[in-house]
């Protein structure tokens, strides 16, 4: 297709918003002995709260009856501005007509419900299985952080790496597309990583005197790698034969070596890539390194972006209506900077309680930062998503933790409840590309003047 064909179609799409669719026992302590008659110590035990309430099976059913109404009603939420999804969907037809020659990747930022990657592991297999597997994409280096995991692939790592960002251990703020960077200063420290794709990429820190590495593929040695230059990002790439892999990497010196993460891909279909962190707020991603953090956005070129915030920032005293909406707008508009041709969708926080007096009541402020990303989100020409009222509004979190698919925290959810989160999203996105589709159709059978072609 010629690219005023194109062009025509997103001025004449996105000119207009695309319609809606339609409990433990103790031990007793033992008892002493008649020769020693000492006095033995009863054990502590520790009480753990369960992950999820337990109720009988008609009041489980009867919640999930109240969770399967919500979602049925949830068409009455839908995603708004959902114009700004036409590049997004755009990359998507291309994709499935065969005109792209690379993955379509989504990049999805956000706090615990991410850094789960049940919540994204559905997306990603949803996208993958309607548009073709396009690989892992980009994971974090190593295991930052012990409960770190990608449900799509396996990796580790020695004990000697010292990780940095998060949302305690800051540093520089020179750590990359996932706001985490791991750090070795001796030789044969090791990271690993064993995924299926054709194509491995390294994030890594290029740095005054930095060490080398030696890429193994499969336990075979392919490739000596020095991050020594001058300060900045540093890319290396590896084609691999079409399969599973294990990659190691491993250092060589006693230098200082710090990497990013790595990508893994095939040569098409859509990457859904997982970039959480447990406790996050939208503001951490301010305190990145910008031109580092812009450097990864452009290299992996993403069609959607997700901002997936809110959760914490409900339980921050410090965010106002206004302070949160400013911050907001901020950031939108750095990763548009970054990222000038991808959509972005923002997601708002789900529905969560709090315990008072020994009461779990619906946490207010939560109001307050759902209608704050909401303003500065459709302000700045994005697409936004109310997740809260997706799932039943204000108070609805009581129902999916009695019906089993949110955690007694009444804060995450559980596999399931994350399961039925991604079909719910991923339900949105599709019936709004439908939408696109029969419109881009109807728009490309006319001339660019607006005319119906003649039949010859």
């Amino acid at each position: 297709m010629r690219f005023w064909t194109v062009a025509a179609v997103f001025a004449a799409i996105a000119a207009v918003c695309l319609p809606a669719p339609q409990s433990s026992k103790s031990s007793k302590a033992a008892a002493p002995s008649a020769s020693t008659k000492k006095k033995t110590t009863p054990r502590k035990t520790t009480r753990r709260r369960p992950a999820t309430v337990r109720v009988s099976p008609k009041v489980r059913q009867t919640a999930l009856e109240h969770v399967t109404a919500y979602l049925e009603r949830a068409a009455d939420a839908p995603i708004e501005n959902p114009a700004a999804l036409v590049p997004f969907f755009e990359q998507l037809h291309r994709l499935q007509a065969g005109e792209l020659t690379a993955p379509l990747r989504i990049l999805h930022y956000g706090d615990s419900h991410t850094a789960a990657d049940e919540w994204t592991g559905s997306l990603r297999n949803y996208f993958q299985e309607k548009f073709g597997d396009g690989g892992s994409g980009y994971s974090l280096a190593g295991r930052p952080w012990k409960s770190y995991r990608r449900i799509d692939l396996r990796g580790g790592a020695s004990s000697g790496w010292r990780t940095e960002g998060l949302i305690t251990r800051q540093g520089d703020g020179m750590h990359g597309l996932g706001g985490v960077s791991i750090s070795a200063t001796r030789p044969r420290e090791l990271i690993y990583l064993e995924a299926a794709c054709a194509r491995l990429e390294l994030f890594y820190l290029q740095q005054p005197g930095g060490g080398r590495v030696q890429l193994l593929d499969n336990g075979e040695p392919v490739d000596t790698l020095s991050t020594d230059g001058p300060l900045g990002p540093g890319y290396a790439e590896y084609d691999a034969s079409p399969g599973m892999h294990r990659f190691d990497l491993k250092t060589l010196d006693r230098a200082p070596v710090r990497l990013f993460g790595w990508v893994t891909e095939h040569p098409t279909g859509v990457t859904y890539e997982a970039l959480g962190i447990n406790g996050a707020q939208a503001a951490l991603m301010l305190r990145w390194d910008e031109g580092l953090l812009a450097s990864h956005i452009a290299r992996r070129d993403p069609a959607l972006i997700v901002l997936a915030f809110g959760t914490n920032e409900a339980s921050d005293p410090n965010w106002t209506q206004e302070s949160y909406r400013e911050m907001f707008t901020t950031l939108l508009r750095r990763l548009r900077q970054a990222a000038p041709l991808a959509s972005i969708l923002a997601i708002g926080p789900p529905d969560r309680y709090l315990r008072s007096r020994g009461r779990w009541i619906p946490y207010q402020r939560v109001d307050r930062i759902v209608e704050a990303g909401r303003e500065a989100t459709l302000a700045e020409g994005c697409a936004f998503l109310d997740l809260r009222a997706k799932m039943g509004g204000k108070g609805a979190m009581r129902d999916w933790v009695l019906a089993g698919l949110a955690q007694y925290d009444h804060v995450h959810f559980t596999a399931g409840g994350y399961r039925r989160l991604g079909d719910l999203l991923f339900r949105d996105l599709m019936s709004q590309y439908s939408t696109y589709t029969e419109a881009r159709a109807r728009i490309v059978g006319q001339t660019s003047y607006g005319a119906p072609r003649e039949n010859n």
